[in-house]
C-alpha cells in the first residue's frame, strides 16, 4: 500500500513550505515526490511506533521527521487522515513544526519502475 502525504507548515496562508511524500508500507520506505522550503532527502525509511510514524534516511534510525497519529496497522488500517508534524530547517538545524495531510491511499500493489523501490 502506497500513502501521499502532505507536510506543510501550521498555517499554510502565511508560511508556504511544504512537502508531498509517498510511503510504501510494505517496503518501508519513503520518497520525496514534490517539495518546497521542507528539504527532505530524497527517500529514506520508515519506522512506525506507538502512533508516531518516523521518516528516517536510509540505514539511519535518527528521525529527519516525525508524523504524529499516523499508523498502519498489519490488517492495512490507517489510524488518522491527519496530525501534527515535526522536522529539522536545514539552515539552522532548528525543529520546525506544522501538519501532515493524507492526500491519498493506493491500495493495489504498486510496481516500481526505478530500483530504489523495486526491491
Amino acid at each position: 500500500m502506497r500513502l501521499t502525504i502532505l507536510i506543510n507548515g501550521s498555517d499554510p496562508t502565511v508560511n508556504h513550505d511544504y512537502a508531498v511524500l509517498w510511503l510504501d508500507t510494505d517496503q518501508r520506505r519513503w520518497s520525496r515526490e514534490s517539495h518546497d522550503g521542507i528539504d527532505l532527502p530524497k527517500w529514506g525509511e520508515v519506522h512506525d511506533a506507538d502512533g508516531v510514524t518516523s521518516l528516517c534516511a536510509p540505514l539511519d534510525d535518527s528521525p529527519l521527521c516525525t508524523l504524529r497519529g499516523l499508523h498502519v496497522n498489519r490488517r492495512q488500517e490507517i489510524s488518522s487522515s491527519d496530525g501534527d508534524a515535526t522536522w529539522s530547517c536545514e539552515t539552522s538545524h532548528a525543529p520546525m513544526e506544522g501538519k501532515w495531510r493524507l492526500q491519498a491511499v493506493d491500495r493495489q500493489v504498486v510496481h516500481a519502475e526505478h530500483a530504489l523501490f523495486a526491491g
